[in-house]
């Protein structure tokens, strides 16, 4: 199984963008988590298909509608944990 672990910069934080990311995650059935990270940006750990990682980067760079995402250091990685279920949201 794929994985991959993206940190996106911008304006991520306080806008529902965890939200955002959290609905389509489930949406595609992946599994791994979003959560706050340092400095404003917001980290997102998901595995599974390759197409359905694709279609979820894809709506990274969208975000919600007060959100204005301006990078994501996106890397790839196989060695991601199985202890991964479902995907939710990290406080």
């Amino acid at each position: 199984m794929e994985g991959f672990r993206a940190i996106v910069s911008g304006k991520v934080q306080g806008v529902l963008y965890r939200d955002f990311v959290y609905r389509k995650a489930r949406t595609l059935a992946l599994r791994g988590f979003v959560r706050n990270s340092e400095g404003g940006k917001v980290e997102v750990v998901a595995q599974g298909p390759r197409v359905k990682l694709d279609s979820l980067i894809e709506h990274l760079w969208k975000g919600p509608f007060l959100a204005t995402v301006s990078g994501i250091d996106l890397e790839w990685r196989d060695d991601l944990s199985e202890d991964l279920a479902y995907f939710q949201i990290m406080y």
